[in-house]
């Protein structure tokens, strides 16, 4: 028996993230049951609860493994774990410790120092159940993979990103990722499918970092991955995509105004790009929903570089304020291709 009933794949991080496609977990953000049952959300005319499943006591140490069902505390969202991978998390709101710490040069940006850790995050599956649900807080948009085996690549979509490929000869389409196994609980175990794709594309993962930075109570998380090339007038191309979360730590109902970025290549330019919101929107971050996480992408003439900027945002008097976004490194690592280069 299979189950392919959960089609939203995204990665969890143990830090604390969750991204469409890929996305972050940990104990903060994730609640582990032993199994799920049938649920209808909230009806506001009536406000029914109904139980979705038992709670386990989160893990201390260790990780979760493949087929663990949980339910996230901050999106609500019901999902199952693929597979657990690890990132270096550089958090810039931990100071080390002060013997560690060197002065300052003369003239030196007041940058914030870096504490970096290692982070168990998921690749994991969102129940399509509730997908609708969190489309205001979290992007649960399809991903268009670009093979990258030869020189006529194809697009196809994977069905477990959310919707039927329009290229049904696709062997993805029939992609089955967990078996039920009885005798287990939670009673999934991991596909010789899910075990190939994880071979596959488990070095990729390895090489994400996960940055951190808080301003105001406003906290940016963002993890950048890279895509691959393509050949543009003979010249190449290459592709990251990059996926943020921004929450709001405090009591203040605040709204994200203008995103401003600076785009630093190897080749030596410097970028500037400006804008209103993010992804069409401009959302509010609140203490009832403070968090709202998206993906985008950008593409360099080189094979690196970095990224860095500001949002805006507005508090509810009327006055903007500044929020940094953590600087974060474009490396393709010697690489030119990923086993899959990811697209939108």
């Amino acid at each position: 028996m299979s189950v392919c009933c959960i089609p939203w794949l995204i990665c969890l991080s143990a830090g604390e993230f969750i991204w469409i496609l890929l996305t972050w977990s940990n104990s903060s953000y994730v609640r582990c049951c032993c199994c799920l049952l049938p649920v209808s959300w909230s009806r506001p005319e009536k406000k029914v609860l109904e139980p979705v499943g038992v709670f386990e006591v989160p893990k201390q140490q260790g990780r979760y493994e493949s087929g663990q069902l949980f339910l996230h505390s901050v999106f609500g969202y019901r999902g199952i774990v693929l597979f657990p991978w690890h990132a270096r998390l550089y958090n810039r709101d931990i100071s080390p410790p002060a013997a560690e710490s060197k002065p300052e040069p003369s003239g030196a940006h007041n940058f914030k120092e870096l504490s970096t850790k290692t982070h168990t995050h998921y690749q994991v599956l969102i129940d399509a159940r509730d997908c609708p649900h969190i489309s205001q807080r979290s992007q649960t948009e399809a991903v268009t993979f670009l093979t990258g085996h030869d020189d006529n690549r194809e697009l196809y979509t994977v069905p477990g990103l959310w919707h039927s490929s329009n290229i049904r000869e696709s062997c993805m389409d029939r992609m089955t990722y967990l078996l039920v196994c009885v005798l287990k609980a939670p009673p999934y175990i991991p596909s010789d499918i899910l075990r190939s794709w994880q071979e596959k594309h488990h070095p990729w993962l390895e090489l994400s970092d996960v940055h951190r930075e808080t301003t105001d109570n406003i906290r940016v998380t963002v993890i950048p991955f890279y895509m691959g090339t393509r050949e543009v007038q003979d010249s190449q191309v290459y592709w990251w995509r990059y996926s943020i979360r921004l929450e709001n730590t405090g009591d203040e109902v605040v709204q994200l105004r203008e995103r401003h970025w600076r785009i630093f290549s190897l080749s030596g330019t410097l970028e500037t790009v400006k804008g209103r919101g993010v992804v069409g929107r401009e959302p509010v971050l609140s203490k009832e929903q403070p968090a709202f996480q998206y993906s985008s992408h950008v593409s360099l003439q080189a094979p690196s570089g970095h990224m860095w900027g500001t949002f805006t945002f507005q508090r509810a008097g009327g006055a903007m304020f500044e929020v940094a976004i953590p600087s974060f490194s474009l490396d393709s690592h010697g690489h030119r291709d990923s086993p899959y280069s990811f697209l939108f």
